[in-house]
């Protein structure tokens, strides 16, 4: 299944963790993930933080100059596998 997309690019702190939270809250149960894009280095930091207080796990990947995917995945998912 492809991951819900979240790109929050140009968005500055606190923007791009809360969007990623909210979005995060809306997750369809049936799905396992939400990739978000970001050009925001401190949200870096962030938006794991708050992904792992809602049981999700978080991959980082940069994908250009100052720019990165964050892939977020369900870790209840991984746990029944």
């Amino acid at each position: 299944m492809t991951p819900t997309k979240l790109d929050v690019r140009g968005e500055i702190c606190p923007y791009p963790m809360m969007r990623t939270v909210s979005a995060l809250k809306k997750l369809p149960g049936d799905e396992s993930a939400l990739e978000v894009v970001t050009d925001h280095a401190p949200a870096l930091e962030t938006i794991p933080t708050q992904a792992a207080r809602l049981g999700f796990r978080t991959d980082i990947e940069e994908t250009g100059a100052s720019e990165w995917r964050i892939m977020i995945t369900r870790t209840q998912v991984e746990e029944e596998a």
